[in-house]
């Protein structure tokens, strides 16, 4: 490996390629079927974080049942977050060993995807207890089994009801934040509880939080009673309470309150986006209630009344209660905010006063602001048009990092801060596609795509780009196959190309201008994504794959695969197509079937009804239809609504990456080539030796049972591949 790549090497990541070596040649090393010996399972039970979060299916299927269990248990204790694609294909594996039982010791996001339908009578409450602590939100693809979980948890509680009480809302969790507006209104007070733990309030439920707070049921009581311990309890819940509330809070209260969100964003504990929020609403009461009293004269060329800012005065976290934003812009000299930017911009900033800090800058800077000040102004980034940004100098990957974050400049905004970085003999290197993450990649050039050396597009590994535009999504699907065809085994090629296979349908995105797409009923080869012969050799080799990435494939393509092809490329994870029949790109595929097709899936049933928990007793499937839950689409997005623009992917905390973005990308890849051997393989993010015909042994061939229970599925059997039948990884 050399002396340079030898001193990387950390003992998470021997431990990680011992693991996965043993996995991936178990007969080599004497070891059963299953993979590791029992006497190993402890190595399982104390793998670190990093190495959990690049968990991938294929080594993990080969473990025994006990090894399979500490690893489940060791990610429940180690609160690692896997993704959708992850936990789907985790929880079927758990299925098939039985181990779905032992739920009250697996994480609650594993929980949301497990099979319902088994879920015991008695276990019921334990069981939506514990899944209610998950999030939902991975259940984006999957809106059957979304739906699914909200009935199975009114099933617990014997049905749906006009008033959810205090319990009942103990038990739901964060399954209230399905719940339609007049459900949050009608529910007890303790419901706000609930919804702190909501990623976000669609408008509906923000109206409904205002009306059961000005109602005065909740422990706050009345807005004129309201004090600052129970504004602060209400959590981010506060960032919603609308200007008409505000004005009926007390002075004194709603200051100090104002006080501590500016200082809880300036240190960083709450987001500029919430904080913005917050602030925006506030200062619109302050501003009536001004009006009001006063009905000051107010426009432009208003004179400094309140005394020139300085740099002391932007150190008091009520500055923007003080100074609105005429007053910023006639108070605010250049001196102090070429000196002071950053302690400016740590504010809040209402949109409107962002316009004015941005208007002082460009008579200040005429020829464009200075590289050092770009990484102050994230905040800034996108009021800047295009044009602007071409008077811009950047010549440090720091300075492309800072302005490309997740949620600094808007999408169409990406290749023009790019295109500056590359004029001044930047490249797009691995690490600088990882630090960006890939959703940029969609808002790139084509040229620019084109431009990433492959070597360097093979180093970033896996990344997003389920967001991405098809015209986008055609030129990676090319570059990743530029860059990992000659990926030495079907395993590794697929490890890596996954988040490649598929198209956005065009529910997803404005298609562009092109000719329209030929009907789903076409046998022509439709463009973009992975053709048909790939799914085919995938299916072959058994990659068993995951529903998301089954959701995200070309839906033209899809409907070129017989029902046998589909079993076969989706292996022990057919069952998940029940929980995703309403997914537009299977329900779709669905519609194509005869009946006789469907009933091989075991889905020739129109379900009128969502299972709830096993009983002989009780009925699975008569749940009428009056529960509280709002209407659940399946996704459509890789981002979700909000009303402030964001782009890009969630900035990657190292501490938080999978280990083959977490540990030197150029050491990964010595991994997969700089080690003798027969063959490579990949697992779980990094390269292991493999024998040369190391492929998963095919379980017992059988006839499929019901979709329902994943458990009880068997894995098709696969084809022997044909050596060159594609042009890429052999094994």
């Amino acid at each position: 490996m050399g002396p340079r790549a030898g001193a990387l090497v950390s003992p998470g990541l021997i431990l990680f390629v011992w693991l996965t070596a043993r996995c991936s040649r178990p007969q080599a090393e004497g070891f059963s079927q299953g993979g590791l010996d029992a006497s190993r399972a402890d190595m399982w039970a104390s793998a670190n974080t990093s190495l959990l979060q690049g968990f991938w299916c294929q080594p993990a299927s080969q473990l025994s049942r006990d090894q399979l269990s500490a690893l489940i248990r060791r990610m429940a204790s180690q609160q690692v977050l896997l993704k959708a694609w992850q936990l789907s294909c985790l929880a079927n594996l758990a299925a098939r060993h039985g181990l779905q039982g032992d739920f009250a010791l697996h994480p609650p996001n594993l929980l949301l995807f497990y099979n319902l339908a088994q879920v015991r009578e008695a276990d019921c409450r334990a069981f939506t207890r514990r899944a209610a602590q998950g999030d939902t939100e991975l259940l984006a693809n999957l809106p059957d089994q979304r739906a699914a979980l909200q009935h199975l948890a009114l099933a617990c509680l014997g049905g749906p009801r006009p008033r959810l009480s205090a319990s009942d809302l103990l038990l739901l969790g964060a399954l209230v934040c399905d719940m339609d507006a007049s459900s949050i209104v009608a529910s007890d007070p303790h419901v706000l509880q609930n919804l702190q733990h909501c990623p976000r309030l669609t408008p509906a439920q923000q109206a409904a939080l205002n009306t059961l707070l000005a109602s005065g049921r909740t422990m706050l009581g009345p807005p004129s009673s309201w004090n600052l311990e129970g504004l602060q309890a209400l959590g981010p819940l506060a960032t919603y309470i609308s200007p008409s509330l505000w004005m009926q809070v007390q002075e004194a209260v709603g200051l100090d309150f104002f006080g501590s969100m500016v200082a809880a964003c300036r240190a960083g504990t709450l987001s500029q986006h919430d904080a913005r929020r917050f602030v925006t609403g506030f200062l619109e009461a302050e501003a009536k209630a001004k009006s009001v009293s006063s009905r000051p004269k107010r426009g432009t060329g208003r004179p400094c009344i309140r005394g020139n800012i300085t740099a002391a005065t932007l150190q008091d976290d009520l500055f923007l209660v003080r100074y609105d934003c005429s007053q910023l812009e006639s108070c605010l000299g250049s001196r102090v905010l070429r000196a002071n930017l950053d302690p400016l911009l740590q504010h809040p900033l209402p949109s409107e006063c962002q316009r004015v800090v941005k208007a002082k800058l460009a008579r200040i800077y005429p020829s464009g602001v200075p590289e050092e000040q770009l990484r102050l102004i994230t905040s800034l980034v996108y009021l800047y048009s295009c044009m602007e940004i071409s008077q811009w100098n950047i010549t440090s990957r720091d300075t492309v990092m800072a302005l490309l974050a997740s949620d600094v400049a808007l999408e169409n905004q990406t290749e023009a801060i790019l295109q500056k970085f590359l004029d001044h003999k930047g490249n797009v290197t691995s690490a600088l596609l990882v630090a960006i993450g890939g959703s940029r990649l969609c808002w790139m050039s084509p040229q620019q795509i084109q431009a990433i050396q492959p070597s360097e597009f093979r180093l970033a590994g896996a990344l997003d780009i389920s967001s991405c535009p098809q015209t986008r999504k055609d030129v990676l699907y090319a570059k990743a196959r530029e860059a990992f065809g000659s990926t030495r085994t079907t395993a590794a090629y697929y490890r890596f190309m996954r988040p490649y296979l598929g198209e956005t349908p065009p529910w997803v995105h404005t298609p562009p201008l092109e000719a329209p797409s030929p009907s789903p009923l076409t046998t022509s080869q439709p463009s973009g994504g992975a053709p048909v012969e790939e799914l085919q050799h995938l299916a072959q080799a058994n990659v068993s794959m995951d529903i998301h990435t089954f959701t995200n494939l070309n839906p033209q393509v899809l409907q070129n695969l017989s029902v046998d092809k589909v079993t076969t490329l989706l292996g022990q994870n057919v069952g998940d197509l029940q929980k995703a029949r309403s997914h537009p790109t299977i329900s779709s595929w669905l519609r194509s079937l005869n009946r006789s097709a469907l009933g091989e899936l075991g889905l020739d049933t129109d379900p009128t009804g969502p299972a709830g928990p096993t009983s002989p007793a009780r009925s699975t499937t008569g749940i009428p239809n009056t529960s509280p839950w709002a209407p659940q689409q399946a996704a459509t997005s890789g981002r979700p609504g909000n009303d402030a623009p964001t782009s890009g992917s969630p900035p990657a905390h190292l501490g938080y990456l999978p280990l083959a973005v977490a540990l030197p990308s150029s050491l990964l890849w010595l991994l997969y080539w700089g080690t003798p051997g027969p063959s490579w393989d990949s697992s779980w993010g990094t390269g292991t030796m493999a024998s040369e015909h190391s492929a998963v042994p095919p379980p017992h061939a059988g006839k499929l049972g019901p979709v329902g229970g994943v458990g009880r599925l068997p894995r098709p059997q696969g084809k022997p591949q044909a050596h060159g039948t594609w042009p890429y990884p052999t094994s």
